[in-house]
């Protein structure tokens, strides 16, 4: 029988962004992000993708890793690395810049380059305190 695997693999990309909602007023924006409002912005580190799979019995792997480092560098580094989020992302021209919408950027980026079905989660690390895991899933309307 299949063996099924989980692979993961890191990339640290630097970036910084401003949160700031155009949906809410200057000071409410204030209040509800704080010193994360800065209008000149703050920087980050960040990032780990996982996919999953059957281990192939020829190869006696899930993905090969060459191949994978290729697809974060397409949908991660490229777009993200050393950029200002908020200025040079048009993905965030209309979108907070948060964790969870970086997290979403990039499941949505690597799904385009990656087997389909083989992306397990993308793990998202703002800080060493504070990290976000998505894994493509939306809520149902309400």
């Amino acid at each position: 029988s299949a063996r099924l695997a989980r692979l993961s693999r890191s990339v640290t990309f630097s970036a910084c962004h401003r949160l700031h909602s155009k949906s809410l007023s200057d000071e409410e924006n204030l209040k509800l992000f704080g010193k994360c409002n800065n209008p000149n912005g703050h920087g980050h580190n960040y990032m780990i993708v996982t996919v999953r799979g059957e281990i192939d019995p020829v190869s006696g792997m899930v993905m090969n890793l060459t191949d994978l480092k290729e697809y974060m560098q397409e949908a991660i580094m490229d777009p993200l690395d050393h950029k200002n989020l908020d200025k040079d992302v048009p993905y965030f021209a209309e979108v907070v810049s948060t964790t969870e919408n970086v997290a979403v950027f990039i499941w949505e980026n690597l799904q385009q380059l990656l087997p389909v079905g083989i992306l397990y989660k993308v793990k998202v690390y703002e800080t060493d305190q504070n990290v976000v895991v998505y894994k493509g899933e939306e809520t149902v309307a309400k």
